[in-house]
């Protein structure tokens, strides 16, 4: 085993509904001792995402559920400390999917590990976020999915998040109007005043179908859904004929109990006649594009085109607390783990 002292935060059990005490433990982990072609890399920055929560339920999705006793899922920035590969060397900087832990042993070949190719006023982070897989994310959605053309009416939900982000920042470069839906006047202001959409939406406000009706004027073309529930169905008497719905997710139902009795977007869009074209996607459809776009995104971080947010929970200590707060969207953008500088 390595000499390197390790704390995981590992599933115990499955949670049933929200994230109760005993269902995530943080306990010392060993780091086995890289093989031939293998590193050792200590975690730096750890991503916190919606997708972890499905995860941790014992019923297979798009990925197969996290074990009992494993680390709980996600991406990390790390810096190899431990190499027996010609491919990475000690001091490189990767993002990997190290779980939620200190120290990981990876093959250096293993899939989902990439080199960061560190460039000035992009910090590390933005590499699990806006230049990161949501960031990817957003940004594929859109555009293969989406696909925007000038003049069309773009609605995103979790406007303020990484996803977001991308995608209302990537529909005003195409030309498009841009409306957020964003929960509390503060990140509204925020997705107006800073990113840049023509309107923001605060579904908290209590006027969700009005306030939409009256920021989409000329109804919706694009709806990018991100959270589902009552912003669905605010958003589906909207749509336009010839409009697309990029389906990333939809988090409001992340923490039900019985996710088989859960109104889907997929229930309400294919109820409306006729339906619109809507599916789910994965931003691996994509991985052949994997440094193609996080070059672009990169870039537009570094001349500060892109803009975005970031709340920062202070080690391993926080995850948890930190991501129950990410699922009833307590977080202002980016939801990160400090873990090493």
């Amino acid at each position: 085993m390595s000499e390197y002292k390790n704390r995981a935060v590992v599933l115990k059990q499955r949670p049933q509904g929200e994230i109760q005490q005993g269902d995530l433990v943080l306990e010392e982990r060993p780091v086995r001792s890289p093989n031939e072609g293998e590193v050792v890399a200590q975690v730096l920055w750890l991503s916190l995402d919606p997708y972890m929560r499905p995860r941790m339920n014992d019923a297979k999705g798009y990925m197969d559920p996290i074990g009992i006793d494993e680390p709980i899922v996600g991406e990390s920035v790390a810096r190899v400390v431990e190499s027996r590969s010609d491919d990475l060397k000690v001091g490189d900087l990767v993002t990997c999917y190290s779980g939620w832990q200190e120290y990981v042993t990876f093959p250096a070949d293993a899939p989902m590990v990439y080199k960061i190719q560190h460039r000035d006023n992009v910090p590390l982070q933005t590499y699990l976020g806006v230049a990161g897989m949501p960031g990817r994310t957003g940004y594929c959605g859109l555009m293969y999915v989406g696909k925007p053309k000038a003049g069309e009416t773009v609605v995103v939900s979790a406007a303020s998040g990484p996803v977001g982000t991308v995608v209302g920042q990537t529909a005003k470069t195409e030309g498009c109007r841009v409306v957020g839906v964003a929960g509390g006047p503060e990140k509204c202001n925020f997705v107006v005043n800073e990113l840049g959409f023509d309107a923001c939406v605060d579904y908290k406000a209590g006027n969700l179908e009005a306030d939409l009706k009256a920021a989409c004027p000329d109804g919706i073309d694009i709806y990018f859904e991100n959270v589902g529930g009552a912003v669905t169905r605010a958003v589906a008497p909207l749509l336009n004929e010839g409009a697309r719905v990029p389906i990333c997710g939809f988090v409001s139902a992340y923490n039900a109990k019985d996710m088989a009795s859960v109104e889907t977007p997929f229930h309400v869009l294919g109820a409306l006649d006729p339906a619109p074209e809507h599916r789910f996607f994965l931003v691996t459809e994509w991985q052949d594009q994997h440094q193609e776009i996080t070059d672009i995104l990169a870039s537009r971080v570094a001349s500060g085109e892109l803009k975005y947010r970031e709340t920062v929970a202070e080690g391993l200590d926080n995850a948890v607390d930190a991501f129950k707060g990410m699922l009833k969207g307590q977080n202002f953008g980016k939801q990160l783990v400090h873990i090493a500088d």
